[in-house]
């Protein structure tokens, strides 16, 4: 059994919409306490840690995060989301954070789980507006799901299951900037494996799982998050346990648990529209 702690969006900075960056650090403090009581075998944070200003300004953001985090006995890994990467660059972050922040497969003994760290830049000029996945990032994802020989967890920033996000304060009208434009190829490419694939993502700040094609994916709400909490701010962190079941339980004031069957199994292909069927008739 491998257990990882997991914190998503922290969004440390000014209040901003309904993100309560003012309370990320002391609450990240909750989180490092809470790591090193339950002591797992790594701890994973998702991306977004600061709510992105300019330069200067979340240089010195990400160090105040970076900080905390270092006070931590367990390993940590990071990926980086798109507020993170607003006025940083990759290397910027590397540097602050002291560790590589390229792709990366961590072997777990039954499990491993692969650090997915595919381009979280948001673009707001024209052709692409919106996330645009580099056709190298999905490259590496499928190969890496080609040729996985145990079960993999699967950890991003932007989630790609597509699922809906009817109610969600940020991206109900603005789906489009929930996902990559590509995640039909991302979701294809995961459908490749003959192993048991699980997928864990932040971003869209609420708690979620959805299934597509047998593959369970997660998404896990913002540290501060307010929306779904009356304007206090969510406190959420989460453990998964990987073992012949993913057990994922989020705290805090938006709590969630899941036990999930990840499975090597994938789904018959829909059948054809029923209006295809009844022309033939």
């Amino acid at each position: 059994m491998t257990r990882i702690a997991i914190v998503a969006d922290i969004h440390h900075g000014k209040p901003s919409h309904t993100k309560r960056g003012d309370t990320a650090l002391d609450l990240l403090a909750g989180f490092a306490a809470f790591c090193n009581a339950e002591a797992p075998d790594l701890v994973l944070d998702l991306g977004d840690r600061i709510s992105d200003v300019d330069s200067q300004t979340d240089a010195r953001l990400e160090r105040e995060v970076a900080e905390v985090f270092s006070t931590i006995d367990a390993p940590v890994y990071h990926i980086c989301g798109n507020h993170d990467r607003d006025h940083l660059s990759v290397a910027e972050n590397e540097e602050i954070l002291g560790c590589a922040l390229d792709h990366h497969v961590i072997d777990l003994g039954a499990w491993q789980l692969a650090l997915w760290r595919a381009d979280s830049v948001i673009h707001r000029t024209p052709p692409h507006i919106g996330f645009d996945l580099p056709e190298p990032d999905l490259l590496w994802l499928s190969r890496l799901m080609q040729n996985a020989d145990k079960p993999t967890l699967v950890a991003s920033h932007v989630p790609v299951s597509g699922h809906s996000q009817i109610g969600n304060y940020y991206f109900q009208r603005n789906a489009a900037i929930s996902t990559y434009p590509q995640a039909d190829r991302a979701r294809q490419a995961l459908a490749q494996a003959q192993v048991p694939v699980a997928c864990l993502a932040g971003h869209v700040h609420w708690n979620t799982v959805t299934t597509v094609y047998g593959i369970p994916h997660m998404t896990q709400q913002s540290l501060t998050e307010s929306f779904t909490t009356g304007g206090e701010p969510a406190r959420a962190w989460g453990m998964i346990e990987l073992g012949d079941t993913v057990d994922w339980q989020v705290f805090g004031d938006d709590p969630f648990q899941a036990r999930l069957t990840a499975t090597a199994r994938r789904w018959t292909p829909p059948l054809a529209p029923f209006t295809r069927a009844l022309a033939a008739e």
